[in-house]
């Protein structure tokens, strides 16, 4: 993601497509969505970007016909550590029984 955006990425259709390629796959499992933010800036205010991101990812799902009570949502996270500020500013996924 941008800088404080919460639009999704160029790139983010096809990634998202094996998303719900392994979801029809598996209908018992549910994707467990989180957006990170970097430790740069506003706590509050990245994690409200961090939470969008999260909510951008969960639209694409309901888009693609994922059921709305199949998709669960993390709290934001900040990212720490030795990763660079761009690779903080993401949403990672997990299919969960």
């Amino acid at each position: 993601f941008e800088t404080a955006q919460s639009a999704l990425p160029a790139g983010a259709a096809a990634e998202l497509d094996q998303v719900v390629q392994a979801l029809a796959a598996a209908p018992a499992r549910r994707p467990l969505i989180s957006g990170f933010h970097d430790a740069t800036g506003d706590p509050a205010k990245n994690a409200e970007i961090a939470k969008q991101r999260a909510m951008s990812v969960r639209a694409a799902l309901l888009a693609a016909g994922i059921d709305k009570a199949r998709i669960a949502l993390r709290k934001p996270e900040v990212t720490t550590g030795s990763g660079t500020e761009q690779e903080a500013r993401r949403v990672e996924m997990w299919l969960v029984d």
